[in-house]
């Protein structure tokens, strides 16, 4: 098809040929249009104006009791509704506050209550439970995972599904159990499909299982996991290279725990074959322990 020109006109035929061959089949205006415009209500579909005030009644609030001039018209009972939990956008203000609870807690019990209360961290109204503790807290070991999963939130108690049983018979190979040992994590509720904590999240809820350490005051710390030693220890190192090594984790009061990063009971079920470095780390806590005994 050659070029138009006044002396050379294409064919209207040929002209509109093309246009379909060429997948053209709308026609288009000389001027443009404005969609916004057209998405806005005509006048006439405008809702109409507010009557002034005094010209209409309002109607009466629904109070659950039948009117006078109800007569047999069915009256449906009112529906209940549980309170929906507010989520809270995790901020500095939040931290904050938590630093102060966690500081004026003076006994563990005190530190439930005050985390039981706290509504800064909007994990909680996800969760169902808190997952405070479970064991002793006079032992001499205390062990910190990262957050709770499903079971331990229905239970209210850290490391009781698949991931707890192992670590329990990890502590009854080194002769421990959960009389003779104190298990936390450092997120007390659970993050909604197990997602991981942010670290906002975790900056909030740090200044608790600080604190929840210092009241127990072990002789030997245990990290479960990279996101634990990570929070506790104040390092950014992978927990394969931080693993089987001896750190120290230090509490407000100057106080110094040998700690001793390892891998989660929950990653050791994906990954079996590294059974043998949890086994060599749990060891090292037992040596530890007649040492300092």
């Amino acid at each position: 098809m050659t070029a138009a020109s006044p002396n050379n006109r294409p064919d209207l035929a040929d002209l509109l040929a093309f246009y379909a061959s060429a997948g053209v089949d709308e026609a288009l205006e000389d001027q443009p249009v404005n969609r916004f415009a057209e998405a806005a209500p005509k006048p006439a579909e405008r809702a109409p104006a507010a009557p002034p005030l005094g010209d209409t009644a309002a109607p009466p609030r629904s109070t659950g009791v039948p009117s006078a001039d109800a007569g047999d018209r069915p009256n449906a009972p009112p529906v209940a509704r549980a309170p929906a939990k507010t989520s809270t956008v995790p901020d500095e203000a939040q931290a904050a506050l938590a630093r102060q609870l966690a500081t004026t807690a003076t006994t563990l019990d005190e530190l439930r209550q005050h985390m039981a209360a706290f509504d800064g961290c909007n994990l909680k109204a996800t969760a169902k439970n808190l997952v405070f503790a479970d064991g002793n807290p006079e032992a001499a070991v205390m062990l910190v995972g990262e957050a709770p999963g499903r079971d331990e939130d229905i239970e209210g108690l850290p490391f009781v599904g698949r991931s707890g049983r192992l670590l329990d018979r990890m502590l009854a190979a080194i002769g421990l159990d959960r009389t003779s040992a104190y298990i936390a994590n450092v997120i007390p509720w659970r993050p909604p499909g197990n997602r991981t904590p942010t670290p906002h999240e975790t900056e909030i809820c740090r200044p608790f299982i600080e604190r929840q350490i210092e009241l127990v005051n072990p002789k030997v710390l245990i990290n479960l996991g990279g996101p634990s030693a990570k929070t506790l220890l104040n390092t950014s190192e992978g927990i394969l290279r931080l693993r089987g090594n001896w750190r120290v984790h230090t509490t407000a009061s100057g106080i110094a725990i040998p700690s001793m990063p390892t891998l989660h009971p929950a990653y050791l079920l994906r990954t079996p074959a590294h059974k043998k470095l949890a086994w060599r780390d749990f060891l090292e806590v037992k040596a530890k322990l007649r040492a300092l005994t």
